[in-house]
Parts: structure tokens; sequence; C-alpha cells
């Protein structure tokens, strides 16, 4: 039943845009695949001991907190970002904000959520570049919490992100804190390929 119920595309706040089904199944399909070819998967440790539940490979610059890095933990190079992973991004920038753009990304943080990943309130702030930052979902629905540019807490609304869909957060709302409370395991097209969530987030880096 809900296939038949349209899911229209919603300005969460000021500049946060979330596109549902922007990403048609064949697109997804290659995505899953192309991910999966992608090395490295790790999980983070933060300067506190935890260590983050979500697994991450970076491509074009690697994070590891609290900045960038061209080399991975054991000191390799970090994966190339690819020409067309920009194209993608650019034109969520386009379709999400109405308008063409010059929208230049070159980091993507692709995660890996099982059933009991999640992400906690976090701002995406280790960049040179207040410019938008393109959310791909794959797999696994999951409910994305998106939040206020000054704490943790509330204000914040609870979006429904499925495989396909399409979140673009940039201006007023570029630094707002948002996380990942929950996955639906179960929730994905089982032709779909994937048992769990991919996420790839687009960033501009304004590094050298």
């Amino acid at each position: 039943m809900d296939a038949l119920i349209l899911r229209p595309r919603t300005e969460i706040a000021p500049g946060a845009v979330h596109v549902p089904d922007w990403l048609d199944f064949d697109a997804q399909r290659r995505l899953v695949e192309t991910c999966r070819g992608w090395r490295g998967y790790r999980q983070t440790r933060l300067p506190n001991g935890g260590v983050m539940s979500v697994r991450t490979v970076c491509l074009g610059w690697h994070w590891l907190p609290y900045r960038y890095s061209r080399t991975t933990d054991d000191g390799s190079p970090v994966l190339d970002f690819p020409s067309w992973l920009g194209d993608l991004g650019r034109r969520g920038v386009a379709d999400a904000y109405g308008t063409q753009t010059d929208y230049e990304p070159d980091i993507a943080l692709v995660n890996f959520y099982d059933a009991a990943a999640k992400m906690g309130m976090h701002q995406d702030k280790d960049e040179a570049s207040l410019d938008p930052v393109v959310s791909l979902s794959l797999g696994d629905a999951c409910v994305f919490r998106f939040g206020n540019t000054e704490n943790r807490g509330r204000p914040y609304t609870d979006v429904d992100l499925r495989s396909g869909d399409l979140f673009v957060f940039g201006g007023e709302s570029r630094l707002a804190f948002h996380g990942v409370p929950r996955t639906l395991p179960g929730t994905a097209d089982p032709e779909l390929g994937l048992t769990g969530r991919l996420n790839i987030t687009l960033r501009v880096s304004g590094l050298e």
C-alpha cells in the first residue's frame, strides 16, 4: 500500500530538502554494487575511546576525528573520488534547490549500518567549505533526525529516509545537528541485494 502513496518533496528547514525516491531502482542497484567494490570499511575510533557502530569508507579525503587526511588509518592513500559521483552530487543539489549549481564535491563518506548501528547527533563541521552536504540512502529505511544549529536537543524533525531518497542540507541549515537514532531492518527491497543500510554523503572539503 505504501507504494501507492506519493511522498512529496519537503523542505524540512531552510536549506534542508528531502526528495523521496530520487534514485530509480536500477540506479540504486548499481550504487550498491559500486559500494561493495570500495575496500577499507572500518569502524572509527573516537578520541574518548568509543568506537562508532557504523562502518565507513572514504573517497577523496579520509575522515578521522576531527579532521581530514590524504591517507587512511594504516597510511595507505585514500581512495579516489570519482568524477561521476561529483556529477551525481551536482544533480542532487540542482534538483533539491530547483536551480543549476557549480557544486564540486571532493569527499564521499560511505557509511554502512547493520541492524544495530546508529549515529549520534553531530555537526558536519570539519570541512573548510560550507557548501551543501548531499546524502543518498540505499537499502533499509532509517529514522533521520534533523535538528537545529545550536545544540543536540530539540527542536528537531524525524524524517523517514528510504532507499533511493535524496537529502540535501546547506545555507542556514548547513551546520544543523543531525543523526540516525535507529534503522528499520528488513525494509529494503530483497531484489536490491543489500541487508542493512548504506548512506553516501558528499561534501566539499575546501582543502588544498
